[in-house]
């Protein structure tokens, strides 16, 4: 029997890569029917380890094309929730946005450059940039933030490369974060700053309760950037890929639609 979200639920969160789009692409047509039916039920949050930018490029816009999204209802938390989004006054205005100094954030892109290189990790000839500065966040992606599908999902399916580069980080940089994001992405935040402080965050914002939201995403297991939210003791529902998420929200609306 396919799984669906108790109807009962307040809120949905979801990640955004590999569980609402395929990485670094806009939600497919039938996510945005979904996604824009699931705003007109329950309150709906995105939290990822993307900038704004991107969130604009995959979610937003897609969304404002489809028509039929409610954006008072959208809920944006881009660099794993330590910046957060709302429609206001007919437009995007940041809530908050947690940035780091630029000499730490600076320590951490050196200090993931030179891990990968030592550890056979750095792409000679990427498609775009490894190492994106987010402010409120760092990013590796190991082929580059405009790799093809294709080469991501070969580069590391066993995710043995992103555990031993993480595994190297996390003895260097104590006092940080570092999470496995995308099919080949680190996302690296100040200790204590996750998708659980955006998440909490949230709840305090909102003033709807942890045990009434639920979060979907693809990264769940322990390190992934979306264990916080196992950790917070949040019911999660764990995909594979946006298509998993697509069969999810067609069992659930059958359910919110009736009540």
């Amino acid at each position: 029997m396919m799984p669906s979200i108790d109807r009962n639920v307040r809120l949905v969160a979801f990640d955004l890569d590999d569980t609402l789009a395929p990485s670094k692409s806009p939600l497919p047509p039938e996510m945005v029917e979904l996604l824009s039916a699931l705003t007109r039920q329950v309150e709906v949050a995105v939290i990822s380890g993307g900038d704004f930018t991107q969130f604009r490029r995959q979610v937003v816009d897609r969304l404002a094309a489809g028509g039929e999204a409610r954006p008072d209802r959208l809920h944006l938390m881009p660099a794993c929730g330590t910046q957060y989004y709302r429609w206001m006054d007919g437009s995007w205005r940041a809530v908050y946005s947690e940035l780091l100094p630029a000499e730490e954030r600076e320590l951490i892109m050196n200090t993931v450059r030179s891990t990968a290189v030592n550890l056979g990790l750095w792409e000679p000839a990427p498609w775009g940039d490894i190492l994106e500065d987010r402010g409120s966040q760092v990013t590796f992606s190991a082929l580059g933030q405009q790799a093809p599908l294709d080469a991501k999902s070969q580069w590391d399916p066993a995710r043995e490369k992103r555990e031993r580069l993480r595994a190297a980080l996390s003895a260097q940089l104590v006092d940080h974060e570092i999470r496995v994001g995308g099919s080949t992405s680190l996302d690296i935040t100040r200790r204590g700053i996750d998708k659980a402080y955006g998440l909490r965050r949230l709840a305090e914002l909102t003033g709807i309760a942890l045990d009434r939201m639920v979060f979907v995403g693809d990264q769940l297991q322990p390190g992934g950037n979306d264990y916080p939210a196992v950790e917070l003791g949040m019911t999660t529902f764990a995909v594979r890929s946006w298509s998993d998420t697509a069969d999810l929200l067609r069992a659930t609306l059958a359910l919110f639609t009736t009540r």
